[in-house]
């Protein structure tokens, strides 16, 4: 079964077409006394002591717990969006003191909501406005950042690329990576009429496959979505335009680097045992027979792995949203969702943010779900990581002598 196609859609054109129209239309001035833009004010004294929530009593952390991001990280958000919110009037969107809502408190609503994962009714009272604004107001949100903050996920240029290759190879010894790779779940419950083998997964919950591959900073750098969890994650990398571009030679496809053996080792990922051993994709040996040097291998190769589970602990975290059982999503729109919110997590890192510590899942971001094997031996994947193997060792033994 075919994902929804969000970014070639007839309809997803058709918001494209808003968005770029809405360009050149003027903004309308900003009127104290029609536009609710003193919004934090009352916001932060009315959910500041919110019982049985640790909620820091600096304003500036305390705006990061709601929001997930610093005021300014905020204002750069607002200033992406802007244009959208404001040429698309809330016509209809009035709080209850009878003022539009202001750009800013669009976007606060639709941060909150991303980020706490709570109903919409329950973050309509926090804001004073109904579950309908909630729900309009979120969904514009997603939209316009959607469209506007692309560059924020994006494959790294050749030049980008061998600074992250330099960075993996300084923090784990692994020569020449250029990422990380992992895949979650997104549970939700579905109408009995939209339920199929399709969407039930290994653990039998309705749910969407997410793909991620990250940076040595645990940026994604790739997103894949939209597909059934019913799906194993070795099927849904090769359903994948990623998967596609690297067997075409198109991606992965930069300098090569020279081992202390001197053996030419081109560029590639890593992955957990769920995924098939590539020419482009390393996995770590099997833990059965292990030659002396192996563990050694599947140490640093684990702890760089462990990089793409801690982005999507971060992601699950930061945008609880995704995290919660989501109660009959639109199929369509999920993916929408859930970039939006990897682009949130890519700004934070762009930002210089901190997220704070308690914001990332403590359990692993797909708890529940058993571990998958895939057997899939691809023989230059093979060679491949037994070069590596043997650049670590010898580096190892270096190190020794010194």
């Amino acid at each position: 079964m075919a994902p929804p196609k969000k970014s070639k859609s007839k309809k997803t054109k058709k918001v494209t077409k808003k968005l770029k129209k809405s360009k050149s239309t003027s903004a309308a001035p900003k009127d104290p006394n029609s536009s609710d833009s003193d919004w934090w004010p009352s916001f932060w004294a009315k959910n500041s002591s919110t019982p049985g929530a640790t909620i820091p009593s600096d304003e500036e952390e305390g705006f990061k717990y709601f929001f997930r991001v610093s005021k300014k990280t905020f204002d750069y958000i607002c200033s992406l969006v802007r244009e959208d919110l404001v040429s698309r009037p809330p016509s209809g969107l009035i709080n209850i003191e009878g003022r539009l809502l202001s750009v800013e408190k669009q976007v606060a609503i639709a941060l909150r909501r991303l980020a706490s994962g709570e109903s919409q009714v329950s973050v309509g009272v926090a804001f004073g406005v109904g579950q309908s604004t909630v729900s309009q107001v979120t969904w514009r949100f997603i939209e316009a950042l959607e469209e506007r903050a692309k560059h924020h996920l994006k494959w790294p240029d050749s030049n980008r690329m061998e600074e992250i290759k330099s960075k993996f190879e300084e923090s784990f010894g692994l020569l020449n990576c250029c990422g990380a790779i992992d895949a979650t779940h997104i549970i939700m419950t579905l109408p009995a009429v939209q339920t199929s083998d399709d969407w039930c997964d290994q653990e039998n919950n309705y749910s969407m496959l997410v793909q991620g591959i990250v940076d040595h900073e645990m940026r994604f750098i790739d997103i894949v979505t939209g597909w059934p969890g019913g799906m194993n994650v070795s099927r849904l990398l090769k359903f994948s335009g990623f998967f596609k571009l690297c067997e075409a030679g198109q991606r992965l496809n930069g300098n090569v680097r020279i081992s202390s053996e001197e053996v030419e080792l081109r560029e590639y990922i890593v992955g957990g045992v769920g995924y098939p051993l590539l020419s482009w994709l390393i996995t770590p040996y099997e833990t059965n027979g292990l030659s002396a040097s192996m563990p050694t291998f599947n140490s640093l190769h684990e702890a760089t792995r462990s990089l793409a589970v801690k982005a999507f602990l971060q992601l699950k975290g930061g945008w609880r949203i995704l995290s919660k059982v989501m109660w009959r999503p639109d199929k369509r729109k999920l993916p929408s969702i859930i970039l939006v919110c990897c682009l949130l997590h890519n700004i934070i890192i762009d930002s210089g943010d901190q997220l704070h510590p308690d914001v990332a899942l403590s359990d692993h971001h797909d708890s529940g779900y058993g571990e998958q094997c895939c057997k899939q031996v691809d023989p230059m994947g093979r060679t491949t990581r037994e070069n590596l193997e043997k650049h670590l060792q010898h580096n190892q033994e270096k190190d020794l002598v010194k």
